[in-house]
């Protein structure tokens, strides 16, 4: 499957640069059913990125710029009258992969309206069950620089998000080659050049492949103490939940599926570990005083942690 990675992050270099691991963490989270978080300052590409992906992966796109006055109907769809008959019009939930833009725009309601298409693959309208397209996919971004106006989204909706990537400034060679891409006016002229290189075969094999990948028990132990350590360290108010460890299995599972392997290795254990649970941690208020982060407690927990051998 490592050829299929190099394909996608082949034709999203056309458009973006540098995102070569938010790439794999979008893969990793379509093999295994989960929805990702795009965290980063305006202008680092996140929009672009996720129509990237979905033209690479040949999946039906559809934005949604969430705002204050924004309804749940105007995300999952609502009852319309037909002649004589109340008949149900989809909203823009119903796509293979959804752009949540500015999550945290949208009041609490509206961002509720996710929970159940993100953990059960449908929604509920009118009391009648909806089933979302196959695959399907969310993913959001945020801004985590400016607060006013916004609505935090609660740890219940955050633990949903499989993963979460932070979007950061390119590096001095990537940002001279993003300016190196062709452009339209503002508009990268080779965002229509991205052509499918993913059939819906090959998605089915990689869902498959990963489901197939054999975890020794040693490796579960591993994934088990990581998880559990997160909620004994002292600048840690709420910790990572059982969900969590299911999440890093998986993640890990097509980590290295993706790397042509049919095993998981403590280093895949370790590689995907900070998308997976960084936004899954609350910190202390003290320790956001002294500008702790979430990834500074990954990091200790994974030096804490005896690694197997």
């Amino acid at each position: 499957m490592r050829e299929l990675r190099d394909r996608v992050v082949t034709e999203i270099r056309k458009v973006v640069v540098g995102q070569d691991y938010a790439v794999d963490v979008l893969l990793a989270a379509t093999a295994v059913g989960g929805h990702v978080l795009l965290e980063g300052v305006p202008g680092v590409a996140k929009t672009l990125l996720a129509n990237a992906y979905s033209r690479a992966l040949g999946l039906e796109f559809r934005r949604v710029q969430f705002t204050p006055d924004m309804l749940p109907s105007d995300v999952t769809g609502t009852m319309t009258l037909r002649g004589n008959d109340l008949a149900f019009r989809p909203g823009p939930i119903f796509t293979n992969l959804l752009l949540a833009d500015e999550i945290n725009r949208t009041p609490p309601k509206t961002q509720s309206a996710l929970l159940e298409a993100m953990q059960e693959a449908q929604v509920t309208v009118d009391g009648t069950p909806h089933r979302l397209p196959e695959p399907f996919l969310v993913i959001a971004t945020q801004n985590p620089i400016e607060y006013e106006g916004t609505y935090p989204l609660p740890e219940a909706q955050l633990d949903r998000f499989f993963a979460k990537i932070d979007v950061g400034y390119p590096t001095a060679d990537d940002e001279h080659g993003l300016l190196r891409l062709a452009h339209r006016g503002l508009t990268p002229s080779t965002l229509d050049d991205v052509r499918a290189v993913v059939t819906a075969d090959e998605l089915r094999e990689l869902r498959d492949g990963v489901d197939a990948t054999r975890v020794d028990d040693e490796v579960v132990r591993y994934i088990s103490a990581v998880v559990r350590t997160t909620r004994s360290q002292p600048s840690v108010l709420l910790g990572a939940s059982p969900r969590a460890g299911v999440h890093v299995l998986a993640a890990s599972k097509a980590a290295a599926r993706l790397g042509d392997r049919s095993f998981v290795t403590p280093d895949d254990v370790r590689a995907v570990a900070p998308a997976v649970l960084s936004h899954r941690l609350l910190l202390r208020a003290e320790a956001e005083l002294e500008r702790f982060t979430p990834a500074d407690v990954i990091r200790s927990v994974l030096s804490q942690v005896p690694v197997p051998r």
